[in-house]
């Protein structure tokens, strides 16, 4: 079965601009470190960024290929599964792993375990998540416990949350579903460091002292 990932990269982002190829204290760009996962990851036969814009060609690593998008893509009101459908239409695979430059600390061990689940045919695609087991309110009510009877927190049901880092798709899914998920997701369970997600300049600035502090150390 023949696995492709692809990183969107968009350069004009509004809340923290140009955080794609930013550089960490040590001068690696932000994008590499995905990219370098990717790479490792021995699952994955062929890696893509697609981008609007060219100049993003200076940012990649060997091994990695380029993809030119339609700019249409790039505006806020753009829906990403019609860009992941326009992908796909374009690098033919059996299995698409969706990874994001703005979740640097991927595994490559995640992106294997996550690849291996759907090949299997038991899922249709992997969801990469965190796991919560805390008490939880929604709309001014207990979610997931009663307050008159306090459980101990590991023995709530656990809740995941997509880190929205990385989804891993068949063909099918994206063809005739028209999104990144199935019907039949596999939880991945990622870290809190792999669940790192950058969205805004503090969160930049967080995963800079990740990486810093104990990432470059190990």
């Amino acid at each position: 079965m023949k696995v492709v990932a692809l990183v969107p990269i968009k350069m004009n982002n509004e809340r923290t601009p140009g955080k794609n190829t930013k550089q960490f204290d040590d001068g690696t760009p932000l994008i590499h470190f995905i990219l370098k996962a990717l790479k490792n990851a021995e699952e994955v036969d062929e890696t893509y960024v697609y981008c609007s814009k060219e100049e993003i060609k200076e940012f990649l690593i060997d091994g990695v290929h380029y993809l030119k998008r339609d700019e249409k893509y790039d505006t806020a009101q753009a829906d990403v599964n019609d860009m992941f459908y326009a992908f796909s239409q374009a690098v033919p695979a059996d299995i698409y792993v969706l990874a994001h430059a703005t979740a640097p600390f991927q595994l490559s061990e995640s992106i294997n375990k996550g690849v291996r689940a759907v090949k299997s045919g038991e899922y249709d695609s992997a969801i990469a998540v965190k796991r919560h087991q805390d008490f939880f309110w929604l709309n001014g009510k207990p979610l997931n416990y009663d307050p008159n009877h306090i459980p101990r927190t590991q023995d709530l049901d656990p809740i995941y949350m997509e880190t929205t880092g990385m989804y891993i798709f068949t063909k099918e899914v994206i063809e005739k579903l028209r999104r990144r998920i199935g019907n039949k997701p596999y939880m991945l369970e990622v870290s809190e460091v792999e669940a790192t997600d950058i969205n805004n300049p503090i969160d930049f600035e967080i995963a800079n002292a990740i990486y810093t502090g104990i990432l470059s150390k190990q």
